[in-house]
């Protein structure tokens, strides 16, 4: 069940507006927009609450993921946290695709949801800075899911498992003295349809991983990345035990 308020956006997402001017930027934070609340469990927006207009819905906090599976096959999936912007309204209907495909989304953890609706829009048309922020949200976006394509072409499961990881740790690790901290629900299951790899194949590479001291998981499901991440190719190859290229 979704539960509706009212927040001040910009005063929750106050990079939105650090390209403005602090008089400027202080008359719009004063926009207010609807929120969505949203618990952990399956969800299904209705887009029928939508008006022409909208620019979509600004995550401020929690989790959500978004799997994809094509004529069947195993999904990919894409997490999803607080800046990233959601229309989940958009895109082709799945009755004209040629293609059937199957989406999917999933709160992982209690979410809230701006709803960057039409009269929104028009109120922060007068600040084409803050339009470009907005932008850059679905632009970073899709520079993520290029990454985890990139990740799905490595050759060993050890190997993309450590590269998620440690690029899911620079959005939402907190760093400890005993390492890199993920506070994630980050399951095998999710695991592997985040790399493109089978579940029993991310827990026998999360297993070996752990005997290498690279990571380990907490009793209370976090996830614990030891070391330094692999700055480099050498070092991520070393990390994941893959053999470096015969010299022709």
């Amino acid at each position: 069940m979704q539960v509706q308020g009212i927040v001040r956006v910009l005063d929750e997402a106050p990079d939105l507006v650090q390209s403005l001017p602090p008089a400027v930027a202080a008359e719009a934070r004063r926009i207010p927009v609807r929120v969505l609340e949203v618990p952990a469990g399956s969800w299904t927006f209705d887009s029928a609450t939508l008006m022409p207009g909208h620019l979509g819905l600004l995550v401020l906090d929690g989790l959500l993921s978004r799997s994809v599976g094509v004529a069947g096959s195993a999904p990919f999936t894409e997490l999803l946290g607080a800046g990233d912007l959601l229309r989940p309204w958009a895109g082709q209907s799945a009755e004209l695709a040629s293609v059937p495909v199957e989406a999917r989304w999933e709160v992982l953890l209690r979410s809230r949801l701006a709803v960057l609706d039409r009269r929104f829009a028009l109120a922060v048309s007068r600040w084409p800075e803050v339009m470009a922020a907005i932008l850059d949200r679905s632009v970073e976006r899709s520079r993520s899911l290029v990454f985890f394509l990139a990740v799905c072409h490595l050759k060993r499961v050890e190997a993309r498992l450590l590269v998620a990881l440690w690029h899911v740790a620079d959005r939402w690790g907190r760093v400890t003295r005993d390492g890199v901290m993920l506070p994630l629900p980050l399951t095998h299951k999710l695991l592997a349809s985040m790399i493109g790899a089978h579940r029993p194949s991310v827990t026998t590479a999360l297993g070996t991983l752990r005997e290498r001291g690279a990571l380990e998981r907490r009793r209370d499901g976090d996830w614990l990345l030891h070391g330094s991440p692999p700055r480099v190719l050498d070092d991520l190859r070393r990390a994941a035990s893959i053999p470096a290229p015969t010299e022709l």
